[in-house]
């Protein structure tokens, strides 16, 4: 990956999503830098094949795809829940375990499923984290990844209705509720999606 040394603030940048709750997270991230967001929903541009097999691969290959077919800077997140107890699933196959529907209190049953599964073999540990990488491309096919990370555990039953995906199973270390019990800017000071745009504002909105 090549190291870009353009600076964002005040540029249009498409965000390489059609995911509304990522779309809705980033753009709330971004909007103290003054930058000109649009989606790459909004400009009408597919959905590439993600077949990376790590988070930052995909995030690359969604933010390169938007970059190019739309000739401005495009900004991607690929990011998603690995379990401990489950070998790292779901991993990069998080969305995939929402099926077809992205539906997520299938994603969410799926991972309690298989979590007492486990648990009846003997290994009850629910610990697990997110992790977010986040790829700017520009046009001419650089790119930079910053990521980020958080721990914390699983709890059952999911609580609170904010946030998205699997926000409310998930409750980060030394917390007493849950991602989607959370106020959105109190979510945004320490999930994986902010620690990785922590990255990127230092690198590109600092200089």
């Amino acid at each position: 990956m090549a190291q870009a040394d353009i600076s964002l603030r005040g540029s249009k940048l498409v965000l390489a999503s059609h995911n509304p709750g990522k779309l809705r997270e980033i753009a709330e991230l971004l909007e103290p830098y003054g930058v000109d967001v649009i989606s790459a929903g909004d400009l009408g541009l597919p959905e590439p094949v993600e077949d990376g097999k790590t988070f930052a691969a995909n995030a690359e290959i969604k933010a390169l795809a938007a970059a190019k077919e739309s000739g401005f800077p495009a900004l991607s997140d690929d990011s998603g829940l690995a379990v401990v107890a489950l070998n790292g699933d779901p991993g990069i196959y998080s969305a995939r375990w929402a099926g077809p529907d992205k539906d997520f209190s299938l994603a969410m049953a799926k991972v309690e499923e298989e979590l007492q599964t486990a648990a009846q073999n003997g290994n009850d540990n629910r610990a697990a984290y997110f992790i977010c990488a986040l790829c700017l491309a520009w046009p001419d096919g650089r790119t930079d990844v910053f990521e980020g990370r958080v721990d914390g555990t699983i709890v059952h039953p999911a609580r609170g209705l904010s946030g998205f995906g699997y926000d409310p199973v998930f409750q980060a270390e030394g917390e007493s509720i849950t991602f989607g019990e959370m106020a959105p800017s109190r979510k945004h000071s320490m999930s994986h999606r902010a620690r990785a745009f922590a990255l990127l504002v230092k690198e590109k909105f600092q200089a």
